[in-house]
């Protein structure tokens, strides 16, 4: 029989298990059988012509789409079908006819190569159902836990916003509080704040009369010192013994500058000599010696006895205003708190956890894998981060930004930006993937582009619930 009139025959079992031969030329799927009728002119599928029908897989292209050569190599764009009775149907390019490669597993590729093919379909149906019946047992038990995550979270959300209507009424009644206490602090810092004031005000003056009285005994000292003959005069000639006095600083205190500073008099008793005293004081070197004059200082320099009197006072009223800036203080840190768990719930709850609240369960937990050079670590909502194995700083792979999967089902794919930045690249960011699994973990992670990763991430939260789906043998072709 030749290529042209060679049939293929498909028996399968219909529900009164009556064999049905259904006959085709080769290569041609069932659902486009109607094309291909026996001993009728044949019009390609492109509707570019119409051949007579003993053209049809005469290994002669005559269609430019193929479509009349379905089971020869003949057309370069031809495609051949595959039935895989028992496996699944597939197409295989015309070019891959008789190659000598069987890559139907049912063999009929290679029909007349001389290839020593043998069918396999009915084995990789079967390990093909074993795969689906354990997709399936993972789905199911999957969606069991996705149902209870659902419930889990429904309950939880309601703890949640019950909590923080009981905690926004426990702030308004902290709010009032921490402003009763804040009148109590301030009414108790006003006499503090006087004392301070006054205290100040006493302490200045005392330093002031304690200043006056050391410069009146300097004064009475340089006196002494200055009168040589103790006539209790200080006259222009002793004056002139302390050079150091000297205006214009020629070394020498001429008798013109004395009384210059001595106001024109030649002489000055006690009384007249406070005129003088304070043109010379600056610059008036005394004869007392330096350990005397230590000594005097450190007697000269204790505190008044009434200047510690008025620190006690100072004491007792500031540890008053302490108490109540405490009181206003910690309630004011009790309100902040508050304020943060209140905003840090309400933030949680903003969140799309997805349809059901499903992906609640994820939020404020991290997940982590280690590959041969680094630990990757997902904390879902949050951000994704890569880790040197064995040591090193932690790179920011993306924070949360959205979810991006498609259109029918958006809850797919995770998208977080904005990482860490390449060297003298974009910012790095990451894709999660999220499959059907009865746990909860990071199966792989990769960068399929410089600075963009991907994460596969299997959880219950994406199960479906499953169908009724037909795991028996492929004993004919999808319809």
């Amino acid at each position: 029989m030749t290529c042209v009139h060679l049939l293929l025959t498909l028996v399968f079992a219909v529900s009164l298990g009556t064999p049905v031969e259904i006959q085709r030329p080769r290569g041609v799927p069932l659902t486009s059988i109607q094309f291909y009728v026996e001993n009728k002119p044949f019009t390609c599928l492109d509707g570019s012509r119409t051949i007579s029908f003993d053209r049809v897989n005469d290994d002669y292209c005559d269609c430019k789409d193929g479509s009349d050569e379905p089971g020869t190599a003949a057309c370069p764009n031809g495609s051949f079908h595959c039935t895989n009775a028992g496996y699944r149907p597939m197409f295989i390019p015309s070019s891959r006819i008789n190659d000598g490669i069987c890559d139907c597993c049912d063999t009929t590729d290679e029909y007349n190569s001389g290839a020593k093919c043998e069918n396999t379909c009915k084995e990789l149906g079967r390990k093909e159902r074993e795969v689906l019946q354990k997709m399936a047992e993972i789905t199911k038990e999957g969606f069991l836990l996705k149902q209870h995550l659902i419930e889990e979270a429904k309950k939880g959300q309601q703890e949640k916003q019950s909590k923080v209507t009981d905690m926004q009424g426990n702030k308004k009644q902290l709010d009032e509080k921490v402003e009763v206490l804040r009148t109590v602090k301030e009414t108790a810092e006003q006499p503090e704040k006087e004392a301070k004031e006054r205290h100040l005000k006493a302490w200045e003056e005392q330093k002031a009369a304690i200043r006056l009285e050391k410069d009146k005994a300097k004064m009475a000292e340089a006196f002494l010192e200055l009168d040589d003959n103790a006539d209790g005069f200080v006259s222009v000639s002793e004056l002139q013994s302390h050079a150091e006095l000297d205006a214009d600083a020629d070394g020498t205190l001429t008798e013109t500058e004395a009384q210059g500073l001595m106001g024109g008099a030649e002489q000055v008793d006690t009384s007249t000599f406070e005129s003088v005293w304070p043109n010379i004081k600056d610059k008036y070197h005394s004869e007392v010696s330096r350990e005397e004059a230590d000594m005097s200082c450190l007697v000269s320099s204790e505190v008044p006895f009434g200047q510690k009197v008025f620190f006690l006072e100072k004491t007792v009223v500031k540890l008053s205003a302490q108490k109540a800036r405490d009181d206003f203080e910690e309630a004011e840190k009790a309100l902040r708190e508050m304020d943060d768990q209140i905003r840090n719930i309400e933030k949680e709850l903003s969140f799309d956890f997805g349809p059901d609240a499903e992906f609640t369960y994820l939020y404020s937990q991290c997940y982590e894998l280690t590959t041969g050079e680094y630990i990757y670590r997902l904390c879902p909502f949050n951000r994704v981060s890569q880790k040197p194995k064995y040591g090193g700083s932690e790179t920011n792979l993306g924070t949360w930004g959205s979810w991006s999967g498609p259109e029918n089902n958006k809850y797919l794919l995770m998208k977080y930006d904005h990482g860490t930045g390449c060297w003298q690249g974009p910012n790095r960011s990451t894709t999660v993937k999220l499959t059907c699994g009865k746990e909860t973990v990071v199966t792989s992670t990769s960068e399929p582009s410089r600075c963009e990763y991907l994460i596969e991430f299997t959880t219950p939260a994406v199960c479906q619930e499953p169908a009724n789906t037909d795991l028996s043998p492929h004993d004919h072709e999808e319809l």
